[in-house]
């Protein structure tokens, strides 16, 4: 049986059928910023300057219980209806957030979710909320979009799964997944465009104070690119090093995060990465110069300071010696290019080949064009 919250916006029934129709499930610690950008899009879409009617588009929370849920911020929201008939919808969006707190999925949500897929119902994974479409076996053979803050997460507990991490959202099918963040701003843009047209998703980003919708395959702001290490402090260590890239903490600094002694944490990663911290954090840099070099119109000088490095000089004698040319001859030798400098560069060797591996796949363009969902007729 279904039950909706009678303060719920929208539960007034409106004359004719949405365009689009939209339920969100919430996971537990979920980031508020993806849900939000996707409901005030469908908001201001669905009706004329910003009445909130659901005419245009219609959108639900739904759960397995009405009970709050909590968001990473520690902001609750209720859902508005336990788990019904989920062919009302064209799509499903699960919005995930925090791994490490809570359960990880519960067996009422799953079964909704593969409910859902065998009525044809579009499912998107928002977020973490791509690693319970996982859970749910609702994603063997297809490629998952990932944030690059969780592209290990999810290759250290999904092996089978292929991840995408260079670009904001992937369409395959019926199966959307979205790194999240203001990518899932521009997702909800893509939604509300092909089944309302261009124009409703340009008011909505209009009033949000958005001049235009990023396409799908633009690229996020950088690519993983840390090799696998067993000790969880290494591997704390190598994240805290991609988390600032643009400011590189000194050894000391990273030493004192990870609660371990500087000669300690040396030791450490020379044994499992095979360089010292020093090198891995100005190889990190380094290929991250590459990618921007590839995937941003930024000059030279703007991706030397956002790689971290002092002047551009710097940054030019640094990239010449890890590949063989200057940036600006890289540059005007075309994203090709640098692609092959990538493999044949003297960074993936230090760095092992699965970690060169997985940064060359980032860059790459997928095999095959996804197929867009059919927008409702």
């Amino acid at each position: 049986m279904v039950t909706r919250l009678p303060e719920s916006p929208g539960s007034a029934a409106e004359p004719g059928k949405p365009a689009i129709s939209v339920a969100l499930i919430l996971r537990p610690h979920f980031t508020l910023m993806p849900f939000a950008a996707i409901v005030d899009t469908l908001r201001l879409a669905a009706d004329d300057g910003d009445g909130s009617r659901q005419i245009n588009c219609h959108w639900t929370i739904v759960g397995p219980r009405l009970d709050p849920v909590e968001a990473s911020c520690g902001i609750r929201v209720q859902p508005w209806e336990t788990f019904g008939d989920p062919s009302r919808f064209d799509y499903v969006i699960v919005v995930g957030g925090l791994l490490n707190r809570g359960p990880k999925s519960d067996d009422a949500t799953l079964e909704y979710l593969r409910e859902a897929d065998r009525k044809g119902v579009t499912l998107v994974g928002v977020c973490t909320g791509s690693f319970t479409l996982i859970r749910a076996g609702l994603m063997i053979g297809r490629r998952c979009c990932v944030s690059w803050f969780h592209y290990h997460d999810l290759i250290d507990e999904f092996p089978d799964v292929t991840p995408v991490a260079d670009r904001l959202f992937v369409v395959d099918g019926r199966r959307i997944t979205c790194a999240g963040g203001a990518g899932a701003l521009d997702l909800a843009a893509w939604m509300v465009e092909r089944h309302l047209g261009r124009a409703f998703a340009q008011k909505s980003l209009h009033i949000m104070v958005v001049d235009r919708a990023r396409s799908p395959n633009t690229p996020q702001p950088q690519p993983p690119a840390t090799p696998v290490a067993q000790s969880d402090r290494v591997r704390r260590a190598m994240l805290l090093i991609e988390q600032y890239l643009s400011e590189p903490l000194n050894v000391d600094e990273i030493a004192k995060r990870v609660n371990i002694s500087r000669r300690q944490l040396e030791r450490l990663f020379q044994r499992e990465v095979g360089m010292s911290l020093q090198v891995f954090s100005r190889t990190m840099r380094l290929q991250y110069g590459l990618w921007l070099l590839a995937n941003s119109p930024r000059t030279i000088a703007e991706i030397a300071a956002e790689c971290g490095f002092a002047d551009p000089s710097h940054f030019n004698r640094l990239f010449r010696a890890a590949f063989g040319k200057p940036p600006s001859i890289a540059r005007r030798e075309g994203r090709e290019a640098m692609l092959a400098l990538l493999r044949k560069s003297r960074l993936g060797t230090p760095l092992g080949d699965a970690a060169a591996r997985d940064l060359v796949h980032a860059f790459e363009p997928p095999a095959r064009l996804p197929r867009e969902p059919r927008p409702y007729l």
